[in-house]
């Protein structure tokens, strides 16, 4: 890395980036960002990073999810606890299913900019700035609230830091405690109209815990009533990224301490891009989003760009498709990487290619679509002899209706009830935790 320094992306093209009214006054508030405390550690993204090794060495699984976009006007410390909530309700159906650790890493604490595929929007005869997350601008539709503003990078900084505490509280001081997520998990199957069909997971679960307690392995034990816990975002706002990455004092290597693992878009995955050039030089682990433009020896060239050691747990490939397109893009992106010898960790975002526009105006996604990216790509890569190490969801714990289906039957004339998100539409949390039991079972056959 002696070619790279922590500005050294200044240099190059950057997409997406806001232009703000005073270029001084988003200098002084990256002065002070500079001085902040850092929201996660070195040590923290080294961990992580060990738990993606085994990943990528078929030893786990990973499971990723949270916030589309989290905003200021949603924060709430019972959103926090109720999307960290489902993640270990999902966690342990997987755990349980796979018969192996299951890598937790929050979309939290930090998922606030958002890439837009036009740099305007209008409404009528009105055409303003598009909304690019709350770190940017506004979403209301006014020409005031379009404005970039620095200030809000110190907002999110703040936002943040609580969102840190509260999900480092929650994951050490008991609220993980396996029994109790086993306990909310029998809940949803009592009130779900598809419980019956996962009962028998459930069961082999209680089972395993009662067998536990008889050996004496119970209450108290740190395995069961603490769990380790990860936050991640793409790293789409640079002067945000730049501001807030530390010089890690036992290693002198560098690390964005706005979280520990961060992601490149497909949007903003350029080789000669700035996003690029700025990822390449900080140690945390990083992903790439894989779209159906991904040319095969592009993403090969990434992968010796991002993580030129070959170091198994640095780079994740999210791949994201859309239902129906997995097993036309995917298996050149598989082949080439594997003939190359490169280690990464694949993960499905079933999310992003299944973006629709329902007939009542507001965008959404199928539960089936999703469900059936999901299973599309555990079955290229049976097919093709490697490991289908994780998935990615955009969802949140709060119940919504933003995305149609599921046992609870969304149906687009109810996408107006609840429909929350600041971008795209989300899973609920009756709908991941159905779609954790539905991809248990496919996760158990990859496994065995």
């Amino acid at each position: 890395m002696k070619d790279w320094e922590l500005t050294s992306w200044r240099n190059k093209s950057a997409l997406q980036q806001p232009i703000y009214p005073s270029a001084e006054h988003l200098a002084r508030v990256e002065s002070t960002l500079g001085k902040m405390p850092p929201l996660v550690f070195a040590g923290e993204a080294r961990q992580l990073k060990g738990a993606l090794a085994k990943v990528a060495n078929r030893q786990s699984f990973l499971l990723q999810g949270g916030d589309c976009a989290e905003s200021f006007a949603e924060f709430h410390a019972n959103n926090i606890r109720d999307t960290f909530k489902v993640m270990l309700q999902m966690a342990v159906v997987l755990t349980y299913a796979g018969k192996c650790p299951v890598v937790k890493v929050g979309r939290m604490a930090g998922q606030f900019a958002k890439p837009r595929s036009a740099g305007t929007e209008t409404v009528g005869e009105i055409e303003l700035p598009s909304y690019r997350g709350d770190i940017i601008n506004g979403i209301e539709f006014t020409e005031k609230a379009r404005v970039p503003d620095p200030e809000r990078l110190i907002q999110v900084y703040n936002q943040s830091s609580s969102t840190m505490n509260l999900l480092r509280a929650f994951a050490q001081g008991g609220f993980a405690d396996l029994h109790q997520v086993h306990k909310w998990n029998l809940d949803f199957l009592n009130a779900s109209p598809a419980g019956s069909r996962f009962q028998g997971v459930a069961d082999k679960i209680d089972d395993a815990l009662q067998f536990m307690e008889a050996c004496g392995i119970g209450p108290g034990l740190a395995q069961l009533t603490e769990t380790e816990f990860y936050t991640s975002h793409e790293a789409l706002l640079l002067p945000y990224e730049e501001a807030l990455t530390r010089q890690d004092s036992m290693t002198g290597e560098w690390y964005d301490c706005s979280a520990h693992m961060l992601w490149i878009g497909d949007r903003t995955r350029q080789l000669d891009g700035a996003h690029v050039e700025f990822l390449r030089g900080v140690q945390n682990p990083i992903g790439v989003k894989a779209g159906p433009s991904m040319d095969p020896e592009d993403l090969v060239r990434l992968c010796d760009v991002l993580n030129p050691n070959n170091e198994a747990g640095r780079l994740n490939v999210i791949v994201r498709m859309g239902a129906d397109k997995v097993e036309d893009g995917m298996p050149a992106l598989i082949r080439a990487v594997e003939r190359e010898g490169k280690k990464v960790v694949w993960s499905c975002d079933p999310m992003h290619g299944n973006t629709v526009k329902a007939s009542t105006g507001y965008k959404t996604r199928h539960v089936d679509d999703v469900l059936k990216e999901v299973q599309q790509f555990f079955q290229v890569h049976n097919a093709e002899g490697t490991y289908a190490g994780g998935v990615h969801f955009e969802m949140t714990g709060q119940n919504v209706t933003e995305c149609v289906g599921g046992a609870f039957q969304v149906t687009e004339a109810d996408l107006a009830d609840r429909y929350h998100t600041h971008c795209d539409p989300r899973l609920n949390a009756d709908q991941s935790l159905e779609l954790a039991f539905m991809i248990s079972e496919t996760l158990k056959k990859a496994r065995a």
